[in-house]
C-alpha cells in the first residue's frame, strides 16, 4: 500500500498514482531515534548516483578539449556549474520530499497534456544524448583496456539493464554500493595521474577566477556550454526526485524537514566530489597537453595514447582507461533509472519492472548504438561534445518547471522553498537560458 500513498495537497490537480520506482519505493529504513549520524547515514547514496551524471564520459570530452585548448581558464565554468547543480539538486529533493512526486509526475499533473508530452519528448532526447556519451565512453574504455571493437563494446553496454535488475532484487543499497565503489576507483586513478602530471598549482588557482573572455570567444563559449551541459544534466533532475523516495522517512513535517536536510547534505557532498573529478580531468589536460602545445586533444583515445609518453609512465594510460570504463558503467546505470522515472512519470504506464526497464533502455540505447557504430573511431569527440551542448539546450525545459513547483506554496505546503533560494534558482535558470540563446545566435551567425 505504501507505493500508492496519494501525496496530494491542495495545489495538485490529480492523484499521484503509483510511486516513482514503485518496486524500491520507501524500501530503505530510516530510524526515528538514535544518534543523528545513523539517520544521516540512511540518506547516504542518492547524491552519489546523481553525482555520476556530473562526471560521465561527456564531461571527459568537454574537459579534455577545454583543458588542452585553453589551459586552466575554464575551471571557473566547472565551479559555477557545480554551484548551480547543488542548488538545483536540493530543489529536486525538496519537491520529492514535500509532495511525494518526482519531477515527471509533477509536470504531468501541472501542465496540459500537449505540453506534458512535449516535455516528455525533450526529456527522452536529453536521455538519448546522455546515453550516446555514456555508450561511447564505456565502449572506448573497453577498447582501450581490452582491445574490444567499439561495435561489440556498444552491445556490451546494453547489458547494464540486467545488472540493475539483479542489484535491485538484492536491494537498492546494492545499486548505491556499486556506484560508490566505482567512484572510489575513479578518484584513485585521477589522484595518481595528477601526482604524475605535477601541475602548476598557482595557475590552477587562477583558473577558478572569472574572465569575460569565456563569453566573448565563441569557441570558448561553445566548450563552456558543453561543460555546463555536461555538469547540470536534465535527466539528473528527474533521477534525484525519484531516488530520494527510496528512503522511508515518515510523513510528519519534522520527519520531512529532517529528511530534506540529510538529503541536501548527501547531494552537496557528492557534487563537491564530482567537481573534484571534473577539475582533475581539466587540470590533467592542461598540465599535460596544453603545456606541451597539444591544443587539439579532445578524443578520449588520443588522450589515452598521449598520456604515457607525456607522463613518462606506462601505467598512466591504463589508469585513464580504467577510470573511463568505471565512469561509463556508472553513467549507464543511472541513465537507465532516470529513463524509467521519466517514462513512468509522464506516461503513467503500468508494466512489470523488468519490461519497463527494458523499454526505457531500448529507447535510449538504440539511437546511441546506431550513432556510435556509424561514426566508429572517427569523430567520437565531436559527437561527445555535441551531445553535451544538446543537453545544455534541453536543460531549461527541466529547470523552469522545477523552480516553479518548489516556489508554489499550494503544492509544497510548509516545505515551500524560501524566497532567497527561489530567487537564486530563477537567476540560474535565466543564466542557462541566456547562454543557450547566445550559443544559438552564434551558431546561426556562423552558419550564415
Amino acid at each position: 500500500m505504501e507505493a500508492r500513498v496519494d501525496g496530494m495537497s491542495s495545489g495538485w490537480r490529480t492523484e499521484r498514482g503509483d510511486a516513482s520506482l514503485a518496486d524500491v519505493h520507501r524500501s530503505i529504513v530510516v530510524r526515528g531515534s538514535g544518534p543523528g549520524w545513523r539517520r544521516a547515514a540512511a540518506f547516504l547514496g542518492p547524491g552519489y548516483l546523481v553525482a555520476v551524471g556530473y562526471m560521465d564520459p561527456g564531461n571527459w570530452a568537454t574537459s579534455l578539449a577545454g583543458g588542452s585548448k585553453f589551459g586552466h581558464t575554464l575551471l571557473v565554468v566547472a565551479l559555477v556549474s557545480n554551484i548551480m547543480a547543488i542548488v538545483l539538486q536540493s530543489l529536486c529533493a525538496r519537491l520529492a520530499i514535500a509532495s511525494g512526486r518526482d519531477l515527471a509526475q509533477a509536470c504531468r499533473d501541472a501542465f496540459p497534456k500537449p505540453i506534458a508530452y512535449g516535455l516528455w519528448v525533450l526529456a527522452e532526447v536529453a536521455i538519448i544524448a546522455t546515453d550516446i556519451a555514456e555508450v561511447i565512453g564505456t565502449a572506448i574504455g573497453l577498447n582501450l583496456i581490452f582491445g574490444i571493437p567499439l561495435e561489440i563494446g556498444v552491445v556490451i553496454t546494453a547489458l547494464d539493464v540486467f545488472l540493475i535488475l539483479y542489484l535491485q532484487r538484492l536491494g537498492f543499497r546494492w545499486v548505491e554500493a556499486l556506484i560508490i565503489t566505482l567512484l572510489g576507483v575513479i578518484a584513485v586513478c585521477f589522484a595518481i595521474q595528477i601526482a604524475l602530471a605535477d601541475p602548476d598549482w598557482g595557475q590552477v588557482i587562477r583558473g577558478f577566477t572569472p574572465t569575460t573572455e569565456i563569453v566573448r570567444n565563441p569557441e570558448m563559449l561553445y566548450l563552456a556550454l558543453g561543460i555546463l551541459g555536461a555538469t547540470v544534466m536534465p535527466h539528473n533532475l528527474y533521477l534525484h526526485s525519484g531516488i530520494v523516495q527510496t528512503r522511508a522517512y515518515g510523513q510528519t513535517l519534522p520527519e520531512k524537514r529532517q529528511a530534506l536536510t540529510y538529503a541536501t547534505i548527501d547531494s552537496t557532498v557528492a557534487l563537491m566530489f564530482a567537481l573534484l573529478i571534473n577539475a582533475s580531468i581539466l587540470i590533467l589536460a592542461a598540465a599535460t597537453f596544453h603545456k606541451t602545445g597539444q591544443t587539439g586533444v579532445a578524443e578520449l583515445a588520443d588522450a589515452h595514447k598521449l598520456l604515457g609518453p607525456l607522463l613518462g609512465l606506462a601505467i598512466a594510460p591504463t589508469l585513464f582507461g580504467i577510470a573511463l570504463l568505471c565512469c561509463g558503467i556508472n553513467s549507464t546505470v543511472t541513465a537507465t533509472l532516470a529513463g524509467q522515472i521519466v517514462m513512468e512519470g509522464f506516461l503513467k504506464i503500468r508494466l512489470p519492472p523488468w519490461l519497463r526497464r527494458l523499454i526505457t533502455r531500448a529507447i535510449a540505447i538504440v539511437p546511441a548504438a546506431a550513432v556510435t557504430i556509424w561514426y566508429g573511431d572517427a569523430g567520437t569527440a565531436r559527437l561527445l561534445i555535441l551531445t553535451q551542448v544538446v543537453l545544455s539546450l534541453q536543460l531549461s525545459f527541466a529547470v523552469f518547471p522545477l523552480v516553479m513547483f518548489t516556489a508554489d506554496k499550494a503544492k509544497m505546503g510548509e516545505l515551500v522553498a524560501p524566497r532567497w533560494l527561489i530567487a537564486l534558482a530563477y537567476l540560474i535558470a535565466a543564466v542557462i537560458a541566456a547562454l543557450n540563446i547566445k550559443l544559438l545566435v552564434d551558431f546561426v551567425g556562423g552558419a550564415g
